[in-house]
C-alpha cells in the first residue's frame, strides 16, 4: 500500500498511533475531518512518506519535532487546526509554505515571520484598485435589456394574435386607460381653471 485517502469523511477521535507502523506509506491524507488530539509522534517511523495532509481537523498539540526526520517528506499541511507551539525549522520544514500552517493561531516561526524582511508587496495600479465589483459593461446591459423587451413584446403580440378573447379584453384595457387618462387630465386642468377664476 503506497498511499492513503480518508479526506472529507465525517472520522473523529484521535489520529490512531498504529498509523505509524505502515512504514511503507507514501501519501496520507486525512483532511476535512473532525479528528482531535495530537499528531503522533509515531508518525516519525513512516520512512517512505512523501505527502502529510492533516488540513482542517480539530488537532491541537505541537507538531511533533520528531517528523524532521522524514527526509522525502515534499508536502506537509497543518492548516485549520488548533495547534500550537513552534514550527519545526530543521531540514525540508522551512521550505514549506505559510498556507501549510494558516488558521492555527497559536502557531509561531511560521515562514512568514522569518522572512518578513524579504516579503515586498506590489502596489496594485489604481485602476484596479478603485474597480468596483457592482461595474456592468453597458454594452452588455443594454443588449440583454433589449432583447428581453423583443421577447416580451413578441410574446405578447403572439397571444393576442392567435386568442381573440385575449385580444377583445386587451383592446378593452387599452381603452380604458385612454378614457381614464383623458377625464384626468381634463379634471385637472377643469379644477386648476376654476382655482384660477375664483
Amino acid at each position: 500500500m503506497s498511499g492513503l485517502d480518508f479526506s472529507c469523511n465525517n472520522l473523529t477521535g484521535a489520529i490512531p498511533e498504529s498509523l505509524g507502523k505502515l512504514a511503507s506509506l507514501h501519501a496520507l491524507n486525512l483532511s476535512h475531518n473532525h479528528l482531535r488530539g495530537p499528531i503522533p509522534a509515531s508518525f516519525s517511523n513512516l520512512s517512505q512518506i512523501e505527502s502529510l495532509d492533516f488540513s482542517f481537523n480539530n488537532l491541537s498539540g505541537k507538531i511533533p519535532p520528531e517528523l524532521v526526520n522524514l527526509n522525502f517528506l515534499e508536502v506537509f499541511s497543518v492548516a485549520h487546526n488548533n495547534l500550537s507551539g513552534r514550527v519545526p525549522d530543521k531540514r525540508q520544514f522551512p521550505t514549506f509554505d505559510i498556507s501549510s500552517y494558516e488558521e492555527n493561531p497559536l502557531l509561531s516561526g511560521l515562514p512568514s515571520e522569518k522572512n518578513r524582511s524579504q516579503v515586498v508587496e506590489t502596489p496594485l495600479p489604481s485602476d484596479e484598485t478603485e474597480e468596483k465589483w457592482y461595474e456592468v459593461d453597458g454594452t452588455c446591459f443594454f443588449a440583454s435589456f433589449v432583447a428581453t423587451y423583443s421577447v416580451v413584446l413578441l410574446s405578447l403580440g403572439a397571444v393576442l394574435y392567435i386568442n381573440p378573447y385575449w385580444r377583445r379584453r386587451w383592446s378593452h384595457f387599452i381603452e380604458n386607460c385612454i378614457h381614464r387618462c383623458y377625464y384626468f387630465v381634463v379634471d385637472a386642468l377643469r379644477k386648476l381653471a376654476t382655482n384660477f377664476n375664483n
